[in-house]
This record gives C-alpha cells, sequence and structure tokens, in this order.
C-alpha cells in the first residue's frame, strides 16, 4: 500500500513535470529542471524593459523563448491562435498614465499582453486580466483594446525581445522582435495635459512652499509654448513666495510671450534692480547671443561701475570693445579680470588675453 501510494505520488510529479515543459514551449525533447518548491533556472528567462515619455513609465515584464533552430511563426507559434506573447505567465504591460495604442485609447493600468499571429498581419490584444498563465484562460471579453498591425522581416533574433524605438517628446514605438520577423505599435501620451494635471497636485505638496516650484513650473510651459496663462499664474506665485531674480525674469518672459510688452518690461526692470553682479554679466551676454549689443553694453557698463572689485564684470567690458573693434582697451580690461580671476579660470581668460592681443574679436 505505501508503495503504491508512492508510485502515484511519482507519477503525479511526471505529470506535473511534463505539464509545465509543455506550458513553456520550450524543446519537446529538452525541458529544463522545474520545481514548485525550489528556485531553479527557467529555459525561458525572465526580463524587463520600460521607457518614460514625459512623466509616463511604461514597463513590459516577459519571459524569451529561444528559437532553437525550431519553425516559429505557423509551427511553434500557430497562425489564427491567440498566444501568450512570450513564454510562461502572462507578458505584461503597465502604464502609469493613459495613453493611446495606435491612436486609440487605453486607459492607466497593468494588462495582459497576448497576440494572434498571421502571415500578413498580426492582432495585438491588451486584457484586463494580467494574472492568468499564459494564454490558454484567455477571455475575449476581458479584452480592453485590440489593434491590428502589420508584421516586417527583421535581422535574426534567437531570444525574443521587447523594445522601445523611435523615441520622441510624447511618443514611443514598441517592438517585439523574435526569429526573423518584427512587429510593432506606437505608444502616445498627452504630456501636456499630464504634466499640468500632476503640478497642480505636486504644487499642493511642499513644493509649493517655496519660490523654486513655482519658478520652475512656469519655465516648463514657457519652454514648451503652451500653458502661458498658467506660466504666468505660476510666476506670481514664486514671485509671492520669494521676490527674485530669477522669477521676476521668468515673469517677464513669459509676457512677453502673451505679447504684453509693457508689463514685460517692468518686470525685467525689476528683475535687474535684484540682480547679482554675476546674474547681470549673464544676462548682458545673453542679450549679445540675441545680437541685442545695445542693450547688453549699457549692463556691461552699469556692472562694472557698481562692481569694480568683481573680476568677471572688466570681462564684460572686453567683450563690449572687442565688438566695436577697439582691442587695446579690450586687452586692457581683461589683463584686469585675468588679476582676479579664480584658479580654475585662468587659463581660458588667458587665452582671451593673448586673441585680443592679436587683434581677434573675442565674441566670433
Amino acid at each position: 500500500m505505501r508503495m503504491e501510494k508512492r508510485y502515484k505520488a511519482m507519477a503525479k510529479r511526471v505529470f506535473q513535470v511534463v505539464f509545465v515543459c509543455l506550458l513553456t514551449i520550450e524543446a519537446p525533447l529538452v525541458c529544463a529542471a522545474q520545481s514548485q518548491v525550489l528556485d531553479l533556472p527557467l529555459q525561458s528567462q525572465a526580463a524587463e524593459v520600460s521607457q518614460r515619455i514625459g512623466i509616463t513609465d511604461i514597463t513590459i515584464r516577459y519571459h524569451r523563448p529561444l528559437v532553437n533552430d525550431r519553425k516559429i511563426w505557423d509551427g511553434l507559434i500557430p497562425y489564427g491562435k491567440v498566444w501568450r506573447a512570450g513564454a510562461n505567465i502572462n507578458t505584461t504591460i503597465t502604464f502609469s498614465d493613459p495613453v493611446t495604442i495606435e491612436g486609440k485609447p487605453l486607459d492607466r493600468g497593468t494588462y495582459g499582453l497576448h497576440m494572434i499571429p498571421n502571415a500578413t498581419e498580426w492582432t495585438v490584444i491588451f486584457s484586463k486580466n494580467s494574472t492568468s498563465w499564459g494564454s490558454f484562460s484567455y477571455d475575449e471579453s476581458e479584452d480592453a483594446l485590440r489593434i491590428t498591425v502589420t508584421p516586417k522581416a527583421a535581422e535574426m533574433r534567437n531570444a525574443l525581445t521587447y523594445e522601445f524605438d523611435q523615441l520622441r517628446a510624447d511618443s514611443a514605438v514598441i517592438e517585439l522582435e523574435w526569429e526573423k520577423v518584427a512587429v510593432a505599435f506606437k505608444v502616445a501620451v498627452d504630456v501636456h495635459d499630464l504634466v499640468q494635471a500632476s503640478l497642480k497636485k505636486q504644487l499642493r505638496n511642499l513644493s509649493g512652499y517655496s519660490w523654486e516650484g513655482w519658478d520652475d513650473a512656469a519655465n516648463y510651459f514657457l519652454t514648451e509654448k503652451t500653458g502661458l496663462d498658467d506660466a504666468l499664474t505660476y510666476a506670481s506665485k514664486s514671485i509671492e513666495n520669494e521676490d527674485r531674480y530669477d522669477n521676476e525674469m521668468t515673469k517677464s518672459k513669459v509676457l512677453t510671450a502673451l505679447n504684453r510688452k509693457e508689463e514685460a518690461g517692468a518686470a525685467q526692470k525689476k528683475a535687474l534692480e535684484l540682480a547679482s553682479p554675476f546674474q547681470l554679466h549673464t544676462f548682458a551676454r545673453q542679450l549679445m547671443g540675441e545680437k541685442r549689443n545695445d542693450e547688453a553694453f549699457a549692463i556691461f557698463v552699469e556692472n562694472a561701475k557698481k562692481h569694480p572689485s568683481e573680476w568677471f564684470v572688466h570681462v564684460g567690458l572686453a567683450r563690449m570693445y572687442s565688438a566695436q573693434g577697439k582691442f587695446d582697451e579690450a586687452a586692457r580690461e581683461m589683463r584686469i579680470g585675468l588679476a582676479g580671476a579664480p584658479e580654475n579660470q585662468k587659463s581660458s581668460v588667458d587665452g582671451l588675453v593673448k586673441r585680443l592681443e592679436a587683434k581677434q574679436d573675442i565674441n566670433q
């Protein structure tokens, strides 16, 4: 009786091993050791790949079967049948925010990723069920989204691979590659709307009690050339927390973008009143880069009058004189700057002196 029980247990164990072997779609004659109680290597090893688009995280978790000299398409993987798009348990894809897949909306969440391969057309399925073993219990009624894509020929891939490609500020293409076939679909995100909603939450936390958070938010929309009314609100909130050169200048730039030039000029004037000597110098250099030399020269001169002991104000005057073709005056000011420059700047300033002595415009 005891021996009979033992043989039954052994038979059950053999069936479990064979069943797992079949489920992992590995070579029919060779199967890696499996265990329900031990952590042993799987023949199709686990993998994970992630990509951030804007502030949205996308993660694919899957197992990677190998070709191993087998016929894959319409062989190991039959045409016309739902496939787990990997091996072992569900291949899953997680979106931290709502997205569009090939232009179709899909809510945030984790989905079971399945596919139906065919010679000229594939169906990609996003299932609300993400916890099953493969596609064996797949239920079409649980579909969140289906799309149709066209496969293409690709370089040989022995191991099934997912990659993010064709990255843009608001989109990426996810591509499955295995054997000599690639299947891709585009994921897009409404970055600006998501950032706007996220900022409203973030600025209700500790970041809302400093000037930097509001100023950073304003500069995001200013750089992206969108939401300028919100950008102005954020810049004003930053100034309420602490009035500084930085946020007054941000406000000036936003007002300029809104074509409110008189208010922009007033904000810039306030910013320059609050600026440190180095901030004034940096702003004048920026003006020169924008070919607004007259405005830049006025700031260089005023900065030198107010702060003659700062080495960089003499560098500013040297740049002004150089642009005017007054190389002797420029070289004189640059030598004064060289004498006071910190050690880590002396080499570059000395190089500028030599160029001025050679009658070269250092602004070119």
